[in-house]
């Protein structure tokens, strides 16, 4: 039995030499040199070669790298009977909670319009976004989103919130699918945190950045999928939104020739808004590798039916 990481382009020797301090007697593969495919019994993804998974006849059990399973709910070669964990950790919640205050805080204090003056010498002052008039509304209230929404709250911010069923959330308005047209008109600065699913694929269009209190600003951490980039682009150029912080995109990396670079309202990152920490995600792992060869049910175990 082995444990097998399918990671193109990742760190994997970390992950291997931290769970074999956890656990001396674990087999561990790193794909694409697999001694023996009939040995493998759980595979650890994250953008994985289409179909590869489907090489391996004993798999029991995939794990994301992350907290985002779409790459692996998308991979035809998985078994539907296969099931599918996630990775969610106390640091990637602080990650992501920390990534939207101070994309907010950048929004506020125009830092990419200084960071611009600053490459043209040019010295101008810009008064700030109301911080009392910001309301900021969150889009996917799982354990990120409701992470985010705390360190908002610590902060002073007002913060309502969207999900597919209503969450309580002390401090927080939140509104179920059926109600969002009242969220959208009361939010300003929109933060999207989404699972991606057939409901939540392209539901950043432009009907939605029309339905925002003015002045509106997007803020994308789920999937690059969510938005509509054209609806974006004529967005800004009609002023529905007066700018996007992104972090996710259809495509990445982000090709050289994508209008989005040229385009000064857009601040882009390069999907680092959380990274997942190997000692805290090994711990996960291979406690889920076990419940896996045990047939019980893992931590953070995917609902294939509602995408997450």
């Amino acid at each position: 039995m082995s444990l097998l990481f399918i990671n193109p382009n990742r760190d994997n020797e970390i992950w291997k030499e931290i769970l074999l301090e956890k656990d001396p007697d674990l087999d561990i593969e790193i794909w694409p040199r697999v001694k023996d495919k009939d040995a493998v019994t759980f595979a650890v993804c994250w953008n994985h070669p289409k179909h590869v998974l489907g090489n391996y006849p004993n798999l029991q059990a995939v794990s994301s790298l992350g907290a985002g399973v779409n790459h692996l709910l998308n991979d035809e070669s998985l078994p539907a009977h296969i099931p599918i964990s996630r990775i969610i950790t106390p640091s990637l919640q602080n990650e992501i909670a920390e990534y939207t205050l101070n994309a907010v805080l950048n929004y506020r204090n125009h830092i990419p319009r200084y960071v611009d003056q600053k490459r043209e010498a040019h010295w101008s002052k810009h008064n700030p976004v109301s911080k009392k008039n910001s309301v900021i509304g969150i889009m996917g209230l799982g354990e990120m989103g409701k992470a985010a929404a705390k360190l908002l709250l610590l902060n002073g911010y007002k913060v309502v919130g969207w999900s597919a069923s209503k969450k309580d959330i002390d401090g927080v308005t939140c509104y179920d699918a059926s109600e969002k047209d009242t969220f959208l008109s009361q939010t300003n600065i929109l933060v999207c945190l989404l699972p991606l699913t057939e409901q939540t694929h392209g539901i950043l269009d432009l009907e939605v950045f029309k339905k925002l209190k003015k002045p509106a600003y997007l803020i994308n951490i789920g999937r690059g999928e969510h938005l509509v980039e054209e609806d974006l682009v004529y967005g800004l150029d009609t002023q529905q939104l007066v700018g996007a912080c992104l972090d996710v995109f259809v495509e990445e990396p982000l090709p050289q020739n994508h209008l989005f670079w040229n385009r000064p309202k857009i601040m882009i990152t390069p999907h680092i808004a959380a990274v997942t920490d190997p000692e805290e995600g090994a711990t996960v792992l291979l406690e889920n590798y076990k419940r896996a060869l045990s047939g019980m049910k893992m931590i953070n175990e995917v609902d294939r039916n509602s995408g997450y």
